[in-house]
């Protein structure tokens, strides 16, 4: 098993170029399953996930092509195609569950495993169900299996609310609505970019949706889609995660490809801190303004709140910030399992339920931890970067999981830092 081995070095400098967002591709990868067309995303991250959903796919019948390194997939579903998503591909990652509604409305039926992933907590399907059903699904759980199929064979257009803004029920429900007979409205949608993208995609085929972007989305059924080609949006979370990293080590670094509009409210708290975030004609330029960085509380939210998927990186800075700061965790449970790990590189934290306090040290030293989760894994390296000594992070392969080649990256700015395999 991989390690990565992180030596504190001091101010980073240079460029980093921000790959095509992972949670993005993994939603638009299904929606080819819509169209017997061809549909070709460009601007693709290059991840292990992406690589999972390719299988995925594949074994319902799809044909993904990798085009220019990876950063091109072309995928077609024209032929006969397999109702059944297996245990065996699904348990890997969780948005697996976004092939479910896709089938339901090309087939009238589906069976889908219950998806695995990142042990971050429950992150229930009732949703997804709540919001297929009220299509017109029938949906039951039989041995680890959702068992779907739709009366008639066509999902019927319908107003549902859901009781929580999940990104991933939104995106199954605006796939599924996209071929449904009549019109289709959903409350408390989900705002991210990963779904304006989705639906921008939607849209290329032939998708007839508005309102993307705010709490309410409405979406007028057709008969068919067709092929289309569509670039996948910044990654909005790597981009934060390595504007982290200056902030951390000090120097200057320009994120590629990056928009403060992608990440207003991330760049509000650094702001806070003492980070001083600016665009530029390519993307994002990030620094210091002092030498101290000052402590921020911060609560997790649904977009445009503050990230889940950035708070573990955000506590990595803040283990040394000047004063004390409290991170509450609002969409996951069992979402600060890093922070032992950062203890055990002399970080101050204490964690109660939602809530952890960090008291900041003037310095964090290396250590051996043990990477838990894909945001966990990223946290402990951006602690390394300007910890005293030797860190060694252990089970990295979650990383492969959400960063696109992250130690060149890193090394290209000036840390020093090195993947090494037992």
């Amino acid at each position: 098993m991989d390690r990565i081995i992180v030596r504190g070095k001091g101010p980073l400098s240079g460029q980093i170029p921000i790959a095509g967002a992972k949670n993005a591709c993994l939603a638009l990868m299904p929606a080819t399953l819509l169209s017997e067309e061809p549909l070709t995303l460009t601007n693709a991250p290059r991840l292990s996930d992406i690589r999972t959903m390719t299988d995925l796919l594949a074994s319902l019948g799809a044909e993904v092509t990798q085009l220019q390194d990876g950063k091109v997939l072309a995928s077609a579903c024209h032929g006969v195609i397999n109702p059944v998503a297996d245990y065996d591909i699904v348990r890997k990652m969780r948005a697996s569950n976004l092939v479910l509604g896709p089938l339901l409305a090309r087939l009238g039926h589906a069976v889908v495993s219950l998806p695995g992933g990142c042990a971050i907590g429950a992150r229930p399907m009732d949703i997804h169900i709540d919001a297929l059903t009220a299509l017109g699904a029938e949906i039951e759980l039989k041995e680890g299996y959702l068992h779907a199929k739709v009366a008639g064979g066509r999902l019927k257009g319908a107003v549902h609310e859901m009781r929580f803004a999940s990104v991933g029920a939104t995106e199954n429900f605006l796939m599924a609505a996209s071929l449904a007979k009549g019109t289709s409205v959903l409350k408390n949608a989900a705002r991210e970019p990963e779904i304006v993208d989705l639906a921008d995609c939607l849209r290329a085929m032939g998708a007839q949706i508005s309102g993307d972007g705010t709490s309410t989305i409405e979406i007028q059924g057709v008969d068919r889609l067709h092929g289309a080609t569509h670039p996948v949006v910044t990654d909005r979370i790597e981009l934060g995660t390595y504007m982290l990293a200056p902030a951390i080590c000090g120097g200057e670094v320009e994120l590629l490809g990056g928009k403060i509009a992608l990440v207003e409210s991330f760049c509000e708290k650094l702001d806070a801190a003492g980070i001083h975030v600016e665009e530029t004609k390519d993307g994002l330029k990030v620094k210091r303004r002092g030498d101290i960085v000052n402590a921020v509380d911060v609560v997790t939210e649904p977009y445009p709140g503050f990230p889940t998927d950035l708070q573990a990186q955000m506590m990595a800075l803040l283990c040394t910030a000047e004063g004390t700061s409290v991170l509450e965790e609002k969409i996951f449970e069992n979402r600060f399992m890093h922070a032992p790990e950062l203890v055990r590189m002399g970080a101050n934290i204490e964690v109660h339920g939602g809530h952890a306090t960090v008291h900041g040290v003037k310095k964090l030293k290396g250590a051996p931890v043990m990477a838990t989760d894909l945001r966990a894994s990223v946290s402990l390296i951006l602690a390394g970067l300007a910890a005293e000594g030797e860190t060694v992070v252990n089970r990295v392969y979650h990383l492969d999981r959400g960063y696109e080649r992250l130690v060149r990256k890193l090394k290209a700015v000036g840390a020093d830092i090195e993947r090494v395999s037992e």
